[in-house]
């Protein structure tokens, strides 16, 4: 009967973990966040994120699994009072949040001593092989550049890019490690929460050149202000071969900032009219953008199937750096015609009802921006589906009050799908005069698609903005 009790206990403790696990992979196995999620009780419960049992993962929940265990059976071994007993029994399944910590701290410093073994292992590969290194980072922009970047580059090279957003550390770690072989060249995308983090993943690629997209107000509440951003991004260029390029995305007045403060040797700006590259005469339709590519003082006619001036810009500043590397504009103009659309980055999708516009991987307000842009230049009823932006820290309230005021000068209906802004989503939306009746709020995707039968009409442009983690209701 006691070996029962314990299992049935055990049973509810662990699907009960089973949302905690998952927030706390979702949070990076970053612990504070982790219980700041807990207290807030942003969990995630949704189906969207699945537990991805890694071996990190899979060291807590043996862990896990012996300390509750633990704990349970002292419980029913050495209190006698059924109601103390029971109440105990609850109070360990309450504190699992805590227990997960704990479990946290204790592995610690076996997990850092496996994430030293692959960094040195990985440092040890590369320094054997003959590779140019390139590093991306920037608050936006650096999936998509690294894309289009490797797409340019692989007309004269074997290219191997750090695969989807694998941009941290480890992640980097993973790529050098699985993927780069006979490559004659290594794309590293370069994200960071903290300062520091970026000097991190240089210290082990040491990277020869590097793209610098654009930066903004991403992840504030762990950079805490702009300065931090600015510095932490920098430190690519800090760690820059002497004699790499470096590439500047103009575009944002950030990075601008940067370029003036750069006493990098070989640094180029893109993205500025008489920069060292930049577009004009952009023409976006249904089929994608045309423009015209000044770089080094020689002009191409372009075409892209992408969408809007953000990914012109991150095509500029990819051109530029494939030209540094000797691609020719010929291959250049031919391999940006081919470029094929990222998934859910301001993909277009047309049926024979209507025209979809999916940036629902993740967004900025720059981007929100720019995804409303391209909304404007078609015709139609327009519907804009969205949760608004999270993890701005005090700017939460004000850029998503903005973000209601940019839909209600573009669009004719807004589903709203997060509970955390709607309410400055809502109220930017009718400071500028959008129909009350025109705005809904949708907790569950069921809800979307319930909503969306009822206000679709024939050749409408439905764009989904942005997407969020199970643990944003």
């Amino acid at each position: 009967m006691l070996y029962l009790c314990i299992c049935i206990c055990e049973i509810v403790f662990a699907i009960l973990s089973y949302f905690y696990l998952k927030t706390y992979q979702l949070d990076g196995y970053k612990v504070k966040v982790f219980l700041k999620d807990v207290f807030n009780f942003s969990l995630s419960f949704g189906t969207k994120n699945k537990l991805k049992f890694t071996k990190r993962l899979i060291r807590l929940i043996v862990l896990l699994f012996i300390l509750s265990t633990a704990l349970f059976s002292l419980n029913m071994i050495f209190v006698y009072n059924a109601f103390v007993r029971t109440l105990n029994g609850f109070v360990i399944m309450l504190v699992c949040p805590l227990i997960i910590a704990l479990c946290h701290y204790l592995l610690l410093p076996i997990e850092n001593l496996i994430c030293l073994y692959y960094v040195k292992k990985a440092k040890r590969k590369l320094a054997k092989l003959d590779v140019i290194k390139i590093g991306i980072t920037g608050s936006y922009g650096k999936t998509s550049t690294k894309n289009i970047l490797c797409h340019i580059l692989e007309k004269e090279y074997k290219v191997c890019p750090s695969p989807k957003n694998y941009n941290t550390k480890m992640g980097v770690v993973k790529t050098i490690l699985e993927k780069l072989d006979d490559h004659d060249i290594l794309i590293a995308e370069m994200g960071a929460r903290q300062k520091g983090d970026i000097k991190e993943i240089c210290d082990i690629v040491k990277p020869d050149h590097a793209i610098l997209t654009t930066i903004g107000a991403q992840h504030l509440e762990t950079f805490k202000n702009m300065a931090t951003i600015e510095n932490t991004k920098y430190e690519l260029i800090d760690n820059l071969s002497k004699d790499g390029y470096a590439i500047f995305n103009g575009d944002s007045k950030f990075t601008r900032k940067l370029f003036d403060c750069s006493k990098h040797e070989n640094k180029f700006l893109t993205n500025v009219e008489n920069s060292f590259a930049y577009s004009e005469n952009i023409e976006v339709d249904s089929n994608g953008c045309k423009f015209i590519l000044v770089i080094d003082g020689k002009r191409l006619s372009m075409q892209t199937r992408l969408l809007g001036k953000c990914n012109i810009d991150n095509i500029v500043s990819a051109c530029a750096l494939a030209y540094l590397l000797g691609i020719s504009l010929d291959d250049i103009k031919s391999a940006v015609r081919t470029i094929e659309p990222v998934k859910n980055r301001l993909e277009l999708i047309k049926n024979n009802f209507c025209t979809v516009l999916d940036d629902s991987y993740n967004s900025n307000i720059v981007g929100f921006r720019q995804a409303l842009d391209v909304l404007s230049k078609f015709k139609g009823m327009k519907i804009v589906i969205t949760p608004g932006i999270v993890e701005l820290g005090a700017s939460q309230s004000q850029i998503n009050f903005e973000i209601g005021t940019l839909i209600a000068d573009s669009a004719d209906y807004l589903i709203i799908m997060n509970d955390v802004n709607k309410n400055y989503i809502l109220s930017g939306a009718i400071s500028h005069n959008m129909k009350r009746d025109h705005i809904f709020f949708a907790s569950s995707r069921k809800m979307q698609k319930e909503i969306l039968q009822r206000i679709m009409v024939k050749d409408c442009v439905i764009l989904f903005e942005n997407d969020l983690p199970d643990n944003y209701k």
